[in-house]
């Protein structure tokens, strides 16, 4: 384990609560431990002026569709009236927060900055449905004097589409429409003095398409690294290249878990190590599983999206594990299942019986089969995950999910 510098505080907090041999509680330390390495705070304000989709771009990041509970309230007037946290449904350490539209009676200009306290925010999405105007390049100089980050996103971009092709018929060019909505808010930005602005085009409906995944891509590269990993997680599935990405993420951490598997084989305790392992397991997989949007919520909240019955997503599943509460007996039968990963686990509990060489080898197959194991169920549903994402952009669908 010599290579693995970041597992030593983890191991001491194992081996301090395995002396009693109290295997719940040994379950459980391990799980809050890594559970604080998964739960880093990130604070996303979304603002914009009044009627720009702000609250409908709120709920399309968290996955959560207009109307349903928890969902910030959208319509045609300013539904926003105070400062509201929406927490992400699966990791509450990821808060979006839907700003009052700058420039209401409320809410004047010049003393927004005080009244929703700019300063605890990570980064700022600015949102319009047309030009960028006064108030949002106002409300972009505070933040950029604060010398934090925020991104401009032109909302609504499906409408404008619709609206030029009715008028221009036959003439409708769309890449061309897009280039002239873009470079008109960009134009406008840069008579206000910002240099080099990039405008983001998106919809809310659509989040695949457009300019969102260029914007999350821009996120994920501009933000400290320690803040990284809680976006991945939250970033909504809008392309295969997003999965791959949560993949990777998740594949970093699997020698961590496994290093807190192996510390727990250390010590001579009949059944144990067995017991740690698979509260790692459990503690992982279902990351995997909300991670890549495998949930039962997620998924029916999906599947409503892109108006297909909810079997219809799960007959495309393959992983045992897709659309299931993980549990010691599903972690035991999918483990079992995997070849020579139940002939590991005995050989594991057979080795700690042997004198003095025993517990070396014993930590060194827990390791081994903790480390195959959580591989092979991420590859699987890495592969549902995908299996999901192009199953919900066929003709009849065309959204996305998180």
């Amino acid at each position: 384990m010599a290579g693995l510098p970041s597992s030593e505080p983890l191991a001491e907090v194992i081996k301090e609560v395995l002396q009693n041999s109290d295997q719940t509680l040994a379950v459980e330390k391990i799980n809050e431990f890594l559970d604080k390495q998964n739960n880093i705070p990130l604070n996303i304000a979304v603002t914009g002026e009044s009627g720009s989709g702000k609250s409908t771009f709120v709920n399309a990041f968290r996955g959560i569709n207009n109307g349903d509970d928890g969902a910030a309230p959208t319509g045609c007037v300013e539904t926003t009236t105070e400062v509201t946290a929406y927490p992400h449904p699966n990791y509450p350490n990821v808060v979006l927060w839907d700003l009052p539209g700058i420039g209401t009676t409320k809410f004047p200009a010049n003393k927004y900055k005080k009244h929703v306290g700019l300063e605890k925010y990570d980064f700022f999405i600015i949102i319009s449905d047309t030009r960028f105007r006064e108030n949002d390049v106002r409300l972009a100089k505070k933040i950029r004097k604060m010398k934090k980050k925020f991104y401009f996103v032109r909302s609504k971009i499906d409408r404008d589409l619709q609206s030029e092709e009715i008028t221009c018929k036959s003439n409708f060019d769309r890449e061309k429409t897009l280039t002239k909505i873009r470079d008109n808010c960009i134009q406008g930005l840069q008579k206000e003095g910002f240099e080099s602005p990039q405008v983001f085009l998106g919809s809310s409906f659509n989040l695949h398409d457009f300019d969102f995944p260029q914007l999350q891509e821009t996120l994920e590269t501009e933000l400290p690294e320690h803040k990284k990993d809680a976006l991945l997680r939250t970033t909504p599935i809008t392309s295969l290249e997003i999965i791959k990405k949560k993949k990777n993420a998740f594949k970093s951490k699997i020698k961590y878990y496994a290093a807190a598997s192996a510390v727990g084989a250390a010590v001579p305790v009949p059944g144990l190590s067995i017991a740690v392992d698979v509260g790692i397991l459990i503690a992982a997989i279902t990351q995997y599983v909300v991670g890549f949007g495998l949930d039962v919520s997620t998924l029916q909240r999906l599947a409503a999206r892109i108006n297909v019955p909810f079997k219809d997503l799960m007959s495309v599943t393959v992983s045992p594990l897709a659309a299931k509460r993980v549990t010691r007996d599903l972690v035991v039968r999918v483990l079992s299942s995997l070849a020579g990963t139940a002939a590991l686990m005995a050989t594991e509990e057979g080795s700690r019986l042997i004198p003095i060489l025993g517990i070396p080898v014993s930590m060194g197959v827990s390791f081994i089969t903790t480390y195959k194991g959580l591989n092979h169920i991420l590859d699987m549903l890495t592969e549902d995950s995908e299996r999901v994402f192009k199953r919900a952009l066929t003709p009849q669908s065309d959204a996305s999910y998180s």
